[in-house]
């Protein structure tokens, strides 16, 4: 062969086969899981904390965007659940039939988790739920496909209840026995479920219940109830709600004349100090919520050394979006924390391991989890239930109690989380207290 003819021949060769090594090289880049991300980012829920879950889960997932995680790009498609059941349902199969994500992330509302649930674990896609804590989105399900390691409702009513007990005596003068308490909560599943543990614990508790009762969240009227909760004197009302709901009822409550000595919120509209006190003012003054703790509460010591730094830059990251806020809401880290948990434990394992991202490589990695207490940013471990009553919840997670003063939140209960003891009753001079 001529030498010029043989210079041509081989110098297609190295032509074609750098092609193909440019087109292996951008296969290989194009590697990617695709999630969809469902919150309420317009209607009630938006306000109640929805948003600011949005915030902290966008935080990381556009922190991963910019890496690849075992060679696979990290791809988000948003979606806006308005607030309603229906459409996030219809939002969620959008998003698998024509996004054609891999999967779906985030989810607020219980109410929309029960039935988004459901469908997609027909349709045999993974879902991870960063909030939506009622025990109804798992409970007797079975499901394969859908995990939670955001802590449940019921431990929320129960930690709530234990927290009062122990100091039933100690700070009201009362025997459990004795103290009046009174349950209220939205009548959704979410409000549902945590009333449920509300009265094991009051049970558990000896507590006099001297009113339980629920109401939709989007009545434009609560006086009805207030009049009842003053009929029935409780010394600690247990509220869970969401917002407007919360303001609604204490405003009227402020307008009546509605004594007591303690509020617990649980959760949601009580996680979201901002719209508390834009709705109350100062009267949010030594109110209790009960939630996952706020990753910047938790105790940096005892937690994974690779965690603090990664706190430090959702701060940093919500402080841009959110500029002057008093408190960052718990809801930001939560949402924040379990995104994490999802693309530093699941992901990498079920590329690594189970050789990419379909939803029985996912489940798979998911049922492998096992981080001990300390292990997340929100301070609690996760080993996630693979089968039993509850399948898919995370066993490791807990609440705890945390108490606004002065603008400040601090944990109060469980001893082991508390950085300052609780102030009970509500002081003489605030607006609600019966002292």
């Amino acid at each position: 062969m001529p030498v010029r003819k043989a210079a041509r021949v081989i110098g297609g060769l190295v032509a074609a086969i750098a092609a193909l090594g440019m087109a292996a090289s951008a296969q290989a880049q194009e590697k990617k899981i695709k999630i969809g991300v469902i919150y309420d980012l317009t209607g009630p829920l938006a306000g109640g904390g929805s948003e600011l879950q949005y915030i902290g889960a966008k935080i990381m997932l556009d922190s991963y965007a910019k890496k690849l995680v075992e060679g696979y790009k990290v791809e988000a498609v948003y979606a806006d659940a308005q607030s309603k059941p229906d459409v996030a349902i219809n939002e969620a199969i959008r998003l698998i039939e024509q996004e054609k994500v891999d999967m779906l992330l985030g989810f607020f509302s219980s109410a929309q988790c029960v039935p988004v649930a459901a469908r997609v674990e027909q349709l045999k896609k993974f879902m991870w739920i960063t909030t939506c804590i009622s025990s109804a989105v798992l409970e007797n399900k079975n499901f394969k496909y859908i995990f939670r390691p955001q802590a449940s409702g019921d431990q929320f009513g129960l930690i709530a209840m234990d927290f009062i007990a122990n100091n039933s005596k100690a700070k009201f003068g009362k025997e459990p026995k004795d103290l009046r308490v009174a349950i209220i909560h939205e009548d959704g599943a979410y409000g549902v479920d945590v009333a449920k543990g509300n009265v094991a614990g009051a049970k558990k508790a000896g507590f006099d219940v001297v009113l339980k009762e629920g109401y939709a969240a989007t009545a434009p009227d609560l006086s009805a109830l207030v009049t009842k909760l003053k009929r029935a004197r409780p010394d600690v009302i247990f509220h869970t709600g969401y917002n407007p709901d919360i303001t609604l009822l204490l405003r009227q409550a402020r307008e009546q004349g509605l004594k007591f000595g303690a509020l617990i919120g649980h959760g949601a509209g009580y996680g979201v100090y901002e719209k508390l006190k834009e709705g109350l003012g100062g009267d949010v003054n030594h109110f209790f919520n009960v939630d996952p703790i706020s990753i910047w509460l938790a105790n940096q010591k005892t937690m994974d050394p690779k965690l603090p730094p990664v706190i430090k830059m959702v701060g940093e990251e919500f402080d841009k979006a959110k500029p002057g806020i008093a408190i960052r809401s718990a809801h930001v880290g939560m949402a924040a924390s379990n995104t994490y948990v999802f693309l530093t434990e699941v992901l990498p394992r079920a590329i690594k391991k189970y050789g990419g991202v379909d939803p029985e490589a996912l489940r798979k990695a998911a049922l492998e989890v096992d981080l001990p207490e300390g292990g997340t940013m929100l301070g609690f471990g996760v080993k996630l239930q693979g089968d039993g009553p509850m399948a898919g919840q995370n066993e490791r997670s807990f609440p705890v109690v945390i108490q606004y003063i002065d603008d400040k939140s601090s944990v109060v209960w469980p001893k082991s989380q508390a950085q300052r003891e609780a102030v009970l009753p509500l002081p003489a001079g605030s607006t609600y207290s019966n002292k």
